[in-house]
């Protein structure tokens, strides 16, 4: 039986930098998506066709995701969520592809996702509420606090990272067993429980980092909420 790679297989390097092949599928995606967005936002129209409306709807349905979560500031947020969601469910996709792997069950593509989720937060915390006002919330309720919410910072996004690894490589794993022991008879059920799956894991590693940027925004004094 051929033997399957679960890793991350290196092509070459660049000066100090190894050029994995989940390096290049990452990038593969991302220049899709934007090649695939300038297309279908050429042109729009004041009487939508069938795709502009299925477009609309997209958007609409992660702004309120979002909106519900972090009403102040959907506004802004929405554009990182919505690339973070299609990002991932196209890149946890494209392993049905002959030929292709999901770079997702790459630590390092997951890791280098989970820190610009923590980068994020902070952001759109300081954003929101000034450098000062945000960096307060360290020291709240008591500054003795400060190890600990350091500490959750960094826990956080490692399980951030982790999660979504763990969970792509499991469901590889559980596919090649059970095209191991079935044979051909089980190739449907496992494409429908791969897409299932690579949805759901993009889904909720979208709603975790949401749900922190939120964390990050509302963690100042309260204000007061611009209508939705």
């Amino acid at each position: 039986m051929e033997q399957i790679d679960f890793f991350a297989k290196i092509l070459g390097h660049i000066g100090p930098v190894a050029v994995s092949d989940s390096l290049l599928t990452s990038l593969l995606v991302t220049a899709l998506l934007g090649t695939v967005s300038a297309v279908l936002t050429r042109r729009k129209s004041a009487l939508p066709d069938r795709i502009q409306v299925a477009l609309e709807g997209v958007v609409s349905a992660c702004e309120n995701a979002v909106r519900d979560v972090i009403p102040s500031a959907y506004r802004e947020v929405t554009p990182f969520i919505m690339s973070l969601w299609l990002f991932l469910a196209t890149a946890n996709l494209i392993s049905l592809i002959p030929g292709f792997d999901s770079p997702t069950r790459d630590l390092s593509v997951t890791s280098a996702l989970a820190v610009l989720v923590f980068f994020s937060v902070h952001w759109f915390g300081i954003r929101s509420q000034g450098v000062r006002s945000y960096l307060k919330h360290y020291l709240t309720p008591n500054p003795i606090l400060l190890p600990f919410h350091l500490i959750g910072e960094i826990t956080r996004t490692l399980a951030l990272a982790i999660r979504l690894f763990g969970n792509m490589m499991s469901m590889e794993l559980i596919g090649l067993l059970l095209l191991v022991i079935g044979g051909l008879f089980v190739p449907v059920p496992i494409l429908l429980l791969h897409v299932v799956e690579g949805l759901v894991q993009a889904y909720i590693f979208g709603i975790l980092s949401l749900v922190y940027i939120a964390g990050g925004i509302q963690s100042g004094p309260k204000q007061e909420n611009s209508p939705p």
